[in-house]
């Protein structure tokens, strides 16, 4: 099935997005450590660069044991996070096409690319499995949960659920927040109604839970 192929390429892709974060983290501490001749003409460098400048390292017959040591492990560095930028890149193109055959106008929502959408379609799963607008909440980790004191009444969202599903929720929020005049508007009025903007972003994610549910739902069989 096409939602179980998902699921494997998006756990693939986050480990090879993952190898390259790592990678480039230990990098960039190499750097701060290499020698200084080194150091100093690799710190000044944008990433693309440094990669690039990195990954053609050579041995160098005047470098001391320290530096031969530092170059080839920031050669093997920069290339490993190359290989890993690649395979992301292909990967997520793969995805793309799941995506597109699942569930296209998912992707003409602000906010949301393949990776998201992708995340979205693997938890939703197919109809039935998430009986309601309200459960999908639940799943989501967006549903409010009374966290009244004394004689302050308020609500706060679930920490439980599916955390791949919030994260994806959490990256349209903050796409929108910052790109979208709709959602801005949506905020400032929520806040003039004497809401936090924390309270109003918890809110605009329980909205955006009931509205991607419903497209979801409304889905041709062909996602069945």
């Amino acid at each position: 099935m096409r939602r179980e192929a998902l699921r494997l390429l998006l756990i693939t892709r986050r480990s090879a997005v993952d190898v390259r974060r790592e990678a480039l983290v230990q990098l960039r501490s190499v750097i701060v450590t290499a020698p200084e001749r080194l150091r100093n003409e690799l710190r000044v460098l944008p990433v693309g660069r440094l990669l690039e400048r990195c990954s053609h390292l050579r041995r160098s017959r005047s470098a001391s044991a320290e530096e031969l040591a530092t170059r080839l492990v920031l050669r093997s560095l920069a290339r490993r996070i190359k290989a890993a930028t690649i395979e992301a890149g292909e990967l997520e193109a793969e995805i793309l096409g799941h995506v597109r055959a699942l569930a296209p106008q998912l992707l003409d929502e602000p906010g949301i690319g393949p990776i998201v959408a992708a995340q979205l379609i693997v938890a939703w799963s197919h109809q039935g499995r998430v009986r309601s607008e309200a459960a999908f909440a639940r799943l989501a980790g967006v549903a409010p949960i009374p966290a009244s004191s004394g004689q302050t009444s308020r609500h706060r969202l679930s920490r439980g659920g599916d955390r791949q599903l919030n994260r994806a929720l959490h990256t349209i929020v903050l796409h929108r927040r910052q790109h979208d005049p709709a959602t801005r508007a949506y905020i400032a009025r929520r806040v003039a109604d004497g809401k936090s903007r924390r309270d109003a972003t918890r809110l605009l994610k329980r909205y955006l839970a009931r509205h991607l549910y419903r497209l979801l739902q409304n889905q041709e069989p062909q996602m069945t």
